[in-house]
């Protein structure tokens, strides 16, 4: 598949438009300064501390989550729930970014499953601002990007990203694919009944509420890993889109150390 400026993607919801959402719901996070982020947008930052060799986590804990911050809006995405939506570039490209990675992440999985005798069900990905109304309840952005069970649905508000390269210094494609592609890991795990027998575990024994809510997260990067692992069997599109998101990663992360030198 050819990942272009314009690509699209008949999985995404885009709910930018829509007003409504507020602060959290029932799941796990952990309570900072200004918001709300789940354990799961955490485990994300502290793997792609390790993928980029920069601390990420540290700026965020001191700094507290607050929401992120909106871009000003330039070029009218079209379509919405909410009307018509207006967005910066940088929110268009990485919208169009993440149409291609969903649709790839997702052939790849309905070809892993199927050859075990099993069937995938597509994840859809919902797109908002500030706050959105999901199955699992209302959340905020400052929850950061998050998978709900109850309607199979990967919620983020892009203005993530834009916190990720300018806050974070976590910076290029390969960053928004990863945090995209660990959250199809938990739609996996949603979709083989490992969630529903972790819930089961967590209720019959409260005092591993934690480390089991830690070990989902790490099997959900295990998962993408899988996904960035398997561009390397394939031969252009994916393959090669991936490399050079990664090339331009390093290149981002040699040019910041020297800057701080």
């Amino acid at each position: 598949m050819k990942h272009d400026e314009n690509y699209e993607s008949s999985d995404v919801e885009d709910r930018r438009g829509e007003t409504g959402g507020g602060s959290g719901f029932g799941g796990g996070g952990f309570q900072l300064p200004g918001g709300r982020m789940g354990l799961g947008g955490l485990v994300v930052l502290l793997v792609l501390s390790v993928v980029f060799k920069t601390d990420l986590l540290t700026p965020f804990l001191g700094g507290g989550g607050a929401p992120v911050a909106q871009t000003a809006p330039a070029v009218d995405a079209g379509g919405g729930r909410g009307g018509p939506v207006s967005e910066s570039a940088s929110e268009k490209s990485a919208r169009h970014l993440m149409a291609f990675v969903l649709d790839d992440a997702q052939q790849v999985w309905t070809k892993i499953l199927e050859a075990d005798g099993k069937t995938y069900t597509h994840a859809r990905l919902v797109l908002f601002r500030g706050g959105v109304r999901s199955g699992c309840g209302n959340a905020s952005s400052a929850m950061g990007p998050f998978y709900c069970p109850a309607d199979m649905r990967v919620y983020i508000d892009l203005g993530f990203y834009d916190e990720l390269a300018r806050r974070f210094g976590a910076p290029g494609d390969f960053a928004q694919a990863y945090v995209l592609t660990h959250e199809i890991g938990h739609h996996i795990q949603n979709l083989l009944g490992t969630e529903r027998k972790l819930r089961q575990l967590q209720q019959g024994d409260p005092s591993q509420k934690n480390a089991l809510s830690v070990a989902m997260e790490l099997q959900a990067d295990c998962y993408a890993g899988v996904w960035a692992r398997s561009t390397e069997s394939r031969r252009g599109g994916a393959s090669r889109v991936v490399h050079a998101w990664l090339e331009r990663a390093a290149g981002h992360v040699v040019q910041a150390r020297h800057a701080e030198r």
